[in-house]
This record gives structure tokens, C-alpha cells and sequence, in this order.
């Protein structure tokens, strides 16, 4: 069978990425619309071959799709999912705004498929953080094996998390910086440039940011496991694809570095990184590719049960976009 599909917010960078990898992926596509807000309405884009014309959301029949990719902020989401799901449509909403809420399934397929059957309460489906994702899925085989008794994570964001404005931003600064010219931050409350940023999303009342709360929020739902102690700092770095974290673990059960490292050679969409320079990083590994990359395993010498992982991903792909059509895939192949 094939399907008509939606891309709401198809002229930003998931939805452009979605597009592609589609298309990559031989998705089965009977009719394609890309839909995103009127300014943009009337823009081309390509898909096998093919001009797309982008359609106004606003005037967007959902009738006409069965499967809607939603990549946009939390207002389109919170307007215009209820509306397509309500018109037949499966969402895959990118956005925050389901994540928590009790009757919408967060899955990562690699860690909880099980959850994508819970899409028929609501018919929404929301797709976890762009730094939740990779994380859960390096955690994964060891959670399955020893559990996981507390977490600490340091991030290091790339600006395309933020979108093409920030990429204009940092490409701009750069220039500018080295022109010996004044900057104005605009997409930033800082410079970006040459500097790193231990501020993503607005500061919560206890100090945290959203961002580094959502870290906490999603993976606890995710593991099903609200006994998981997490405690997270988001960085911004002046990097234009590709995040990174370093993970600090405390299991239930004593895992040896060496036992780590099998289990990780064997979970799926993991890839282990070895040898003379035994880590991944964005420009080399991660960007453009669709694995989480998983490096400089080794035990923590601060605690008996610590282990410590570095963990780099595309935030495009498997941080966003990836993990959307992933869920579209199995939810085609096994529920529709």
C-alpha cells in the first residue's frame, strides 16, 4: 500500500530533512503536500524528481492525507494536529506540546515500539527531544542489562537545533568576528561565535531550563521509569550540525566497561567508536548519518557503579526527522 502524506513545516530544516529522507528511504508515498505557513505558500520544493508547490496550512484540506509529519513549533502543533488527527490523519508531531501529556505515546523505535499502539487514543504520536533521542538509545542495552539508578548529562547543542535563522546567526557572527565588526545577537540572548551558550529554552523557577528539563520529562517516559534520578545541563556550542553529550551513569547492578562495550556493539542503531581517537564527533561521524555514535566508554572513578559514555548524533536526522519516519515505517508496516 501507499499513502498520501503531509510535511507541515516542510520549508524549515526537519521538515526539509524529512522530506529527503523519505525519499532516501523509499517511504511508500502515493501523494505528497507540503504544507507551511502563508508566507512561505507558493515556494517549490523537490521530491523524486518532481516540483512541489508549498500550500497555505491554514487552507489545507487533512482529509486528503492519512499520515501527517508535523515539524513546527508549538502553536501550529497545538492548532492544527487535533485538527488533522480528528480528520483521519496518524500525527508525528516534533513539537513539545504532546510530550507529556499521559495519552500521547513519545517514542524512540529502537527503545519503546511497543508505545506506538497507544497512538489510537488520540491519534498523535510525539517524537522526544533532538537530545533525548540518542541518549535513549545508547542507554538502552544497558538499562536493559544492569537498569539505571541516576543520570547525569552535559550537552552540547549545535544551532541547528534551533533552525535556519540560527544557522544565518552563527554563519554571520563568524564572519563578522573575524572582519573585526560589531555583532547583534538576534537569534541568541548572547554571541555565538567563538563562544558557548548554558542556556537553551527559558530558565524554569527552579533553575533549570526547559531545555534540560524535557531531558528529564522525556526520558523518564520513555524507560516507563520514573525512579531514574537525572540531572542535566544544556549547552549551546557554536556548531552548525550534529549534538554531543557526555553521560555520566549509576547503574542498579555492576557493569563492567567491557561488558558495556558488547552490549553496545550489538544495539541496534549504535555505533561504537574505537581505535587511536576512541570517540565520535559531529563533523567526522555524525553529521549526515543516521547512527547514534557511542565512544570513550569507561568506568568512573568517582563511584563503583558510574560508567561514563560519550554520545554524538545528527540532531537533523536521527535527533528528529529519522526518528519521525521510523515510527511512520513501523506504524505502516504493523498498524495500518
Amino acid at each position: 500500500m501507499s499513502y498520501n502524506v503531509a510535511i507541515v513545516g516542510a520549508t524549515g530544516v526537519v521538515g526539509s530533512t524529512i522530506l529527503s529522507i523519505l525519499e532516501e528511504r523509499k517511504f511508500p508515498i502515493n501523494k505528497i503536500f507540503l504544507l507551511a505557513s502563508s508566507r512561505s505558500a507558493g515556494e517549490k520544493r523537490t521530491f523524486k524528481g518532481e516540483s512541489h508547490t508549498i500550500e497555505d496550512i491554514s487552507q489545507f484540506d487533512f482529509s486528503q492525507t492519512t499520515l501527517c509529519f508535523f515539524c513546527t513549533g508549538n502553536d501550529i502543533s497545538a492548532e492544527y494536529a487535533p485538527k488533522a488527527a480528528a480528520a483521519g490523519n496518524i500525527v508525528l508531531d516534533k513539537s513539545s506540546h504532546f510530550r507529556y501529556e499521559t495519552n500521547v505515546p513519545l517514542v524512540v523505535p529502537e527503545v519503546n515500539e511497543h508505545a506506538i499502539s497507544g497512538y489510537r487514543e488520540t491519534n498523535i504520536i510525539a517524537n522526544p527531544n533532538c537530545n533525548t533521542i540518542p541518549i535513549v538509545v545508547a542507554l538502552k542495552p544497558i538499562y536493559d542489562a544492569v537498569g539505571l539508578a541516576r543520570i547525569n548529562i552535559a550537552t552540547y547543542q549545535s544551532v541547528s537545533g534551533t533552525g535556519k535563522d540560527a544557522i544565518t546567526e552563527l554563519t554571520e557572527q563568524t564572519t563578522q568576528i573575524l572582519n573585526k565588526q560589531p555583532i547583534n545577537p538576534k537569534v541568541y540572548p548572547q554571541q555565538i561565535a567563538f563562544n558557548v551558550l548554558p542556556h537553551i529554552d527559558h530558565f524554569e523557577e527552579n533553575g533549570y531550563t526547559r531545555e534540560e528539563m524535557k531531558i528529564v520529562w522525556e526520558m523518564q517516559k520513555i524507560f516507563n521509569d520514573d525512579s531514574i534520578a537525572i540531572n542535566p545541563t544544556a549547552v549551546r556550542v557554536p556548531v552548525f550540525c550534529g549534538h554531543s553529550a557526555a553521560v555520566h551513569i549509576e547503574t542498579k547492578d555492576k557493569i563492567t566497561t567491557q561488558q558495556a562495550i558488547s552490549l553496545l556493539e550489538n544495539a541496534p542503531g549504535v555505533k561504537l567508536i574505537t581505535g587511536k581517537f576512541p570517540y565520535p564527533t559531529p563533523v567526522l561521524d555524525a553529521s549526515g548519518n543516521d547512527f547514534v555514535y557511542v565512544g570513550r566508554v569507561r568506568d568512573d572513578l568517582s563511584h563503583p557503579l558510574g560508567l561514563n559514555l560519550w554520545v554524538v548524533a545528527d540532531n537533523l536526522r536521527k535527533g528528529a526527522a529519522l526518528n519521525a519516519v521510523q515510527v511512520a515505517e513501523k506504524l505502516v508496516r504493523f498498524y495500518l
